[in-house]
């Protein structure tokens, strides 16, 4: 793909974003946010660009897992530490 057509998917995928967390109809604004997740899609799987694909690697790198200590609210620890004193 030449770089202005994933230059212009990339910046109608923003958009679509935006324009989608910016309406109250909840239906319309998941299928802009979906339209936008396509968009990046095809940009970073049909484009082979290595820099975005290395972003996109670096940001699920940086995400906290699911056993994180990060992502525990204070309820579970106080459950946590009383079923442990049983």
């Amino acid at each position: 793909m030449p770089w202005w057509l994933d230059g212009v998917l990339l910046l109608s995928a923003l958009l679509l974003w935006f324009s989608g967390s910016a309406h109250r109809d909840d239906v319309w604004g998941l299928l802009q946010k979906m339209l936008a997740v396509l968009a990046a899609a095809v940009v970073l799987l049909g484009g082979r660009q290595m820099v975005l694909e290395a972003a996109v690697l670096a940001l699920a790198l940086w995400l906290p897992g699911a056993q994180s200590r990060r992502l525990r609210s204070v309820n579970s620890a106080v459950s946590g530490f009383e079923a442990d004193r049983l």
